[in-house]
């Protein structure tokens, strides 16, 4: 047990300390542990207490930064509940219902805690608990709940449920009032409609699922290879995975075909990086003579409890019949993790997580069903018009005098006025839907665009938030070597044939030097011992920097075989082939691969790797060999890398050390150049790294790492030891700072921190991200559209924030507020009020500093990161991508968008309103997740700008109008009532009703989703007319009692009307009302038109030809040619002039009025797309 520190420590503990001579240690232990938990529960509560009363707006000096587990806290502020009537009335009966249903889901399904596991070679039998099946599974119905959950999603909306229970009602006898299929129809249409989308939705992820679950691997067995199943796969496995095959499930590295010991994988649908990632397989296993050799060993793995973290492993593997049993602590270079590609040889693992247990599903979220909020925003109109017929009822009943059964009248007046909420409505909805995702699909300027949520087009036109990745989104990915720097000289793309004199020129200068008196780098070595005293040669600072960017990295050399050649002999061969147009470079890195090119371009070339050695070739042919003796891999908390390397000919020890500027000033020696340059090529967009240099003496290295007896044999065995944790000399600290289980990066770090001193600085490098087409002026029109653009990456931070700067994500003119590394709560305290004090900056922040930001501060972070321009976070996992959109929904009430184009994106794409993949490099994983696919980033231009802007108004105006037609025909049919005496007849039956909503006016109505207010090309040069969208102004509650007003008033006048000229003739009120009421809505949809379409000219006319039709056709349902109130009409009164004009007269008088305002109203106060389209 560690001493306590003397904060901690009370007088009483003091005491205790001084009598465990006495009394022994195990006696008090107990003791103390009590009192030491005593003590900080109290201390910890206070300090929530203090926290919890202090404002977050505060200085420095009232807050005393004390390192206390903020951890274990309450959260900062706790949402005080509303209580008694009020309370249960507005969210109580959805808190207890909620409360009600998770407990029994809890009771029914309990979730299995999580747990670290002892995993036994090839033996799954020995497992102590029973873990998931490896199966992937996407579907969101099985055979029994598809027909329940399709119907739950329909009717748990207002819209429909009303329907159904309108419909359901016609069965009854008593309340009978029209045709069956009147009111099934349409419903039913809508129905099958959902149902056969779904159903083919379900059946492409059922097939897609079977495809991956039947894959088929080989199973190493005592008895030696079998073939088994993706999903049947369990824990202790040893699985055999060949290249270019995707690994099934999670698995310690234990073997490779690659003689190397390691192997490289893709990981671009895990975390969305297109570079392979290099993998070390445990030596232990390595070294074993024979791949059956594994089950003559009695070994097992130790892992950590199963987790979300991708870029985290702690493990330990144990061989227990060895004398001593050999442990080597394994960690993330170790593991292969599910829906990886194995990218370089074959590789067998022993499997320790699978199915849900995962990193890549424990990362990704279930899709959810999406709703526009047009479709929420109609369901809230259509329950206040449920209230409205709810009150009309009650006053047609009311006015009746409840006399007789009038509860059974009450519901009769329900049914005769339902058409105030009309069933068509949704038809014409989702039929209009499917129009706008065509039109998407068939936009020549964005071609390959798939629409495959159909659903929430709309959605495209509402949108305030939008949350990009980086990598294959905004940028190519693809990196070009710039600008080199090396203090007094800077060299650019078109000087790079300097650099390749001067490292020519170099070469030949030390082969002629060797050649004559046989002393290899001997002038060089002595120029570098008197580097601090006598000036460079340029031409020696070049080679130096040349040499120092060729060794410092973690790049292989890849030969590709040829066709023909074997997969024994590939190896062999590429010992031997090291021709140019056959090699490729691998690295975790895309800036490695480009500084190691651009080396090669000058002259120096990397022609071979492994994890012990490195040759180069020099532009005269002659290959130098080095031995890598350590190499310190780059991470977020050092922010370097490091290598040290012994020259095979000069037996030199050197120390390169590359990495950012903020973490390389510190370690390299004084300059007055470095700050000024970093700055200066940042502003270019370049990303920047500073190389630099040690050479150390034989004494120096042995202080760090003890040496054996050769330095091959030292070389082999020290970097075994580091890398395969091999045991060693009991005085090295390097490897005892590597076996470490606890705290094991720091205490590594603080020991290679010995060697990091007063380093000579080489060179500074400036490498570009290639950006997509087109970014830049997408990302403007974006914010000139008044949208927040968050670029959420798994990146490094520096590469991120020169994104940022140059996508012009950040403008010029911005600042850029870089939030601290935060790891608790204090910290995140501070860092927050110092953010507070910043006014439009963007801000940059990490994954981690994320996290304790929201877990303490939830509110105020998203808050103030709102108000940002710009918004950057880097290190970002798959979840913390969905957490963010989720936030940013919950607290804004904002519509978000994430778009991506990496397996990674996947989650956020999903969680998003309105999620849009790229269908890319690191392939259809997330354009398959989306709801709309592109091509390009700069597509999300048009597709924004133009078609969500169009669908949002198209399908506003087309909602309200459908409402409209419903509220006139309602209205006619409540003065209808009023005039006999009140009673519950309808006005117009059967086919009159099916076809007022269908064939008299479905075209016209139905032709508003070709309406546009303006160009497309004018959309996209005024990208401001989209702010105006964010504000719902097209369809809410002003623009709907707008609507309800035209609604009451043309209702009341045609039915007035009719009865008032009509006196005479009352019996044909039927047909002359009706006329009127169809060229009044023909008339309505030319006023609401505002850029005429030849199919609306044609919709017209058709709809107008068809009732003309019918008048002489299907007289019988208009009172023509049989009784109506007790009278007949014959067929020649409807061909008279009186007639004609007294129609023309009413239909007039409903309409010119509302025609004068419209005409007034854009003289007066045009809205905005009139003044550019005139």
């Amino acid at each position: 047990m560690d001493v306590p520190t003397p904060d901690l420590v009370c007088p009483d503990t003091t005491w205790a300390m001084g009598r465990v001579s006495s009394y022994g240690w195990g006696v008090w232990e107990s003791r103390l542990h009590a009192l030491f938990a005593v003590q900080c529960r109290y201390q910890l509560e206070d300090e929530s207490a203090h926290l919890d009363e202090m404002p977050l707006m505060m200085s420095e000096e009232g807050f005393e930064n004390e390192e206390s587990d903020y951890h274990t806290l309450p959260r900062a502020r706790i949402m005080q509940r509303k209580r008694g009537l009020e309370w249960f009335v507005c969210d109580g009966w959805k808190f207890l219902c909620t409360s009600c249903c998770g407990w029994l889901i809890n009771i029914c399904r309990r979730k299995k805690e999580l747990k670290a596991r002892t995993v036994w070679l090839g033996c799954p039998e020995k497992c102590e608990e029973k873990h998931p099946r490896n199966s992937i599974k996407n579907q969101k119905y099985n055979v029994f709940t598809f027909i329940p959950g399709v119907l739950y999603e329909q009717f748990k909306f207002f819209l429909n449920l009303y329907f159904l229970v309108i419909s359901c009602s016609q069965f009854v006898p008593a309340l009978k009032i029209g045709y069956l299929y009147t009111y099934w129809a349409p419903l039913g249409f809508v129905l099958a409609v959902t149902m056969t989308r779904e159903a083919i939705d379900e059946f492409r992820r059922f097939q897609r699922d079977k495809e991956v679950n039947s894959q088929l691997y080989s199973k190493l067995t005592v008895r030696g290879k079998v073939q088994v199943k993706s999903s049947d796969i369990q824990v202790g496995d040893l699985i055999i995975v060949e290249k270019n095959q995707r690994i099934p499930s999670d698995m310690v590295f234990l073997r490779t075909s690659e003689k190397a010991g390691s192997c490289f994988i893709r990981t671009d649908q895990l975390d969305g990086e297109t570079d392979w990632k290099l993998k070390v397989a445990v030596s232990c296993t390595q070294r074993l003579p024979a791949l059956g050799d594994l089950f003559s060993i009695s070994a097992y793995v130790y892992a950590q409890k199963p987790q979300m973290d991708i870029h985290s492993f702690e493990g330990t593997f144990t061989r227990e019949d060895s004398d001593p049993p050999i442990h080597e602590s394994l960690s993330i270079e170790n593991t292969l993790w599910a829906s990886t590609i194995v990218a370089s040889g074959t590789v067998i693992g022993v499997v320790i997580y699978t199915g849900k247990e995962t990193r890549s599903v424990m990362n990704t979220s279930n899709p959810k069903n999406k709703v526009g909020l047009l479709d929420l925003e109609l369901n809230r109109l259509t329950k206040a018009l449920f209230l409205a017929l709810v009150a009309l009822s009650i006053v047609m009943v009311t006015l009746q005098g409840f006399v007789g059964p009038w509860y059974r009248n009450l519901f009769r007046f329900l049914l005769l006025f339902s058409y105030i909420i009309p069933i068509s409505l949704r038809v014409n909805l989702d039929m209009g839907k499917a129009v706008y995702g065509w039109m998407m699909m068939k936009d020549e300027n964005i071609p390959g665009t798939v629409v495959r949520t159909s659903t929430i087009p709309e959605e495209l036109g509402r949108l305030v938030y939008l949350l990009t990745d980086k990598t294959g989104t905004l940028t190519q990915n693809e990196m070009i070597f710039k600008r080199l720097h090396l203090g007094t000289v800077s060299y650019g793309a078109d000087t790079m044939d300097e650099i390749q004199s001067h490292v020519r020129d170099s070469y030949s200068q030390m082969q002629s030097q060797a050649g004559g008196n046989n002393t290899g780098s001997t002038p060089l070595r002595k120029a570098q011992s008197s580097a601090p005293k006598v000036r460079k040669s340029v031409s020696s600072r070049i080679h130096e920097a040349v040499k120092a960017i060729v060794l410092c990295h973690n790049v292989t050399p890849v030969y590709e075989s040829r066709a023909g050649v074997t997969e024994e002999t590939e190896f062999a061969e590429a010992d031997q082939d090291f021709s140019d147009e056959n090699r490729t470079y691998q690295a975790s890195s895309p800036d490695e691969v480009a500084l190691v090119q651009w080396t090669e371009s000058v002259g120096l070339t990397l022609v071979s790797r492994d994890l012990t050695s490195m040759q180069l070739k020099t532009p005269s042919g002659q290959v130098l060999s080095f031995c890598i003796l350590q190499l310190f891999p780059f991470t977020s908390e050092s922010k370097r890398m490091g290598v040290i390397v012994r020259d095979e000919s000069t037996a030199e020890i050197t120390f390169y050390m590359k990495g950012a500027d903020v973490a390389m000033s510190p370690i390299v020696q004084y300059n007055d150049w470095l700050e000024e340059e970093c700055g200066n090529m940042a502003r270019e967009g370049l990303r920047t790294l500073v190389v630099a240099k040690k050479a150390l003496t034989e004494e120096q290295y042995q202080d760090f790492e003890p040496m054996q007896s050769s330095s091959v044999e030292y070389t082999h065995s020290t970097y075994t030891c580091a890398h395969r944790r091999l045991p060693l000399c009991p005085q090295s600290r390097y490897t005892q700072a590597k076996l470490s289980m606890h705290d094991r990066s720091l205490k590594v770090a603080a020991v290679v921190e010995s060697l990091e001193r007063e380093m000579e600085l080489l060179c500074l490098t400036g490498v570009e991200d290639q950006l997509q087409a087109d970014v830049r002026p997408t990302l403007e029109m974006l914010r000139n559209a008044g949208i927040k653009i968050w670029m959420l990456t798994g990146d490094k931070l520096e590469t991120a924030t020169c994104i940022a700067k140059s996508s012009h994500l950040v403008s010029r003119t911005q600042d850029i507020h870089i939030f601290r590394q935060v790891t608790s709560r204090g910290e995140a305290h501070l860092e927050l009020n110092a953010f507070r004090r910043k006014h439009d900056c963007a801000l940059v922040i990490s994954g981690d500093s994320l996290e304790v930001c929201l877990k303490y501060y939830e509110h105020e972070f998203v808050e103030l990161a709102c108000q940002c321009p710009a918004v950057v976070c880097c290190r970002c996992s798959p979840t913390q991508k969905a957490r963010i959109v989720t936030l940013l929904q919950q607290h804004t009430g904002r519509r978000t968008c994430a778009i991506g184009d990496g397996g990674n994106d996947v989650s956020m794409i999903q969680a998003a309103d309105c999620g849009i993949g790229i269908e890319g490099k690191e392939g259809k994983q997330a354009s398959l997740a989306a709801d709309f696919s592109i091509t390009q980033f700069r597509h999300i231009g048009r597709l924004l700008m133009v078609h969500g802007r169009n669908s949002y108004k198209r399908s506003a105006a087309l909602g309200q109008f459908v409402m409209h037609r419903g509220l006139i025909i309602s209205t006619m049919q409540a003065v209808f009532s009023s005039v006999f005496y009140f009673a519950s007849v309808p006005l117009y039956q059967g086919f009159l009703m099916v076809g007022y909503a269908t064939i008299y006016t479905m075209f016209p109505v139905f032709s508003l989703v070709l309406d546009q207010d303006v160009k497309p090309e004018m959309a996209m040069l005024y990208p401001e007319l989209y702010k105006d969208l964010t504000k719902g102004r097209s369809l809410s509650f002003k623009t709907f009692l707008i609507w309800v007003l035209i609604s009451i008033y043309q209702g009341g006048i045609l039915m007035y009307g009719a009865l008032v000229l009509f006196e005479s003739e009352f019996v044909h009120v039927v047909a002359i009302s009706f006329t009127a009421l169809i060229l009044t809505e023909l008339l309505m949809v030319a006023l609401t038109v505002r850029t005429w379409h030849w199919l609306m000219v044609v919709a017209e006319f058709l709809s107008l030809g068809c009732y003309v039709s019918s008048l002489a056709f299907l007289n019988e349902y208009f009172g023509i040619g049989r009784v109506s109130f007790g009278a007949f009409l014959d067929v020649a009164f409807i061909t008279t002039v009186t007639f004609l004009w007294k129609v023309s007269a009413i239909t007039v008088v409903s309409c010119l009025p509302l025609y004068v305002l419209k005409y007034l109203r854009r003289k007066l106060s045009p809205p905005s797309y009139c003044k550019l389209a005139s």
